[in-house]
């Protein structure tokens, strides 16, 4: 069971780094705002995985949820920042 979590996270990685790519040479902010979405996506599943191979996976799926709710903030704020100042 611990080598598929293994290919699991090691795929993730790879979507990872894709996005990294999307996020530094991405043609509009659009783009760069959508892979730093789904690298904080990503990390979460890293998290959550990285749990259950370690045997413990309450405390990394209370991390995960911290991390997560972080990231939508920080989304939020980015968003309304792009958004201009109208309400």
């Amino acid at each position: 069971m611990n080598t598929i979590f293994f290919i699991l996270m090691v795929s993730i990685i790879f979507v990872i780094g894709t996005m990294l790519q999307r996020l530094f040479y991405g043609p509009t902010i659009y783009d760069r705002m959508n892979g730093l979405g789904v690298i904080g996506a990503d990390t979460i599943l890293l998290l959550v995985l990285f749990g259950y191979i370690d045997g413990r996976p309450d405390m990394y799926v209370d991390i995960a949820i911290s991390y997560a709710f972080l990231g939508f903030i920080g989304s939020v704020i980015v968003a309304k920042y792009l958004g201009g100042k109208n309400i």
